[in-house]
């Protein structure tokens, strides 16, 4: 049986739990999760604890397990207390500020580039060169962050770009410190 898996899940106060058939949603202070569960597992909620118990114990039965436990457990923590990343941009002249709810990223092209998260994850500019990204949904904060990464990745000779905070970039020699085969 899955370790993960059969671990209950503790409803903090403040969060509602509602199971339908295959559908768990989750309100908290913070949002609104949904989750349509897969019909080889079950979810039960008992006092304040929500327990996943699987169909079958075939293969896949097994590895959705887990799985379905974790995905829960993510959106309750989500709805409680919410997920955040960190992003640092490091190079001359790169900034990011914050119009409206757009983030605008001058990142040494010719153009400023412009990004509008979806509704239910907010981007903050803690100064000219860190971005924090947070909302409920892990999923999708993790996906908003990579996009903003993903406009100027860091590069290996210089390290310029845009980073997630502590990520370390292997830097490479570049030609002039190879030195000269005479």
């Amino acid at each position: 049986m899955s370790r993960v898996g059969r671990k209950p899940i503790l409803v903090p106060e403040g969060v509602k739990v509602e199971i339908n058939r295959n559908k768990v949603l989750i309100k908290g202070p913070r949002g609104d999760l949904e989750l349509e569960v897969p019909s080889l597992c079950e979810v039960v909620l008992r006092e304040s604890q929500i327990l996943v118990k699987r169909g079958g114990d075939d293969r896949q039965a097994r590895s959705t397990h887990g799985t379905v436990r974790s995905l829960i457990f993510n959106m309750v923590k989500g709805v409680s207390e919410g997920f955040e990343k960190y992003l640092e941009i490091v190079g001359m002249g790169y900034r990011a500020s914050l119009e409206d709810s757009t983030l605008v990223l001058s990142l040494g092209y010719s153009h400023l580039v412009r990004y509008t998260p979806p509704k239910d994850v907010e981007v903050e500019v803690t100064n000219a060169n860190a971005i924090r990204v947070y909302g409920c949904d892990k999923q999708k904060v993790g996906e908003v962050t990579a996009q903003i990464r993903a406009f100027k990745k860091p590069e290996p000779y210089k390290g310029k770009g845009i980073r997630y905070r502590g990520e370390v970039i292997r830097r490479k020699v570049g030609k002039a410190a190879l030195g000269t085969k005479e």
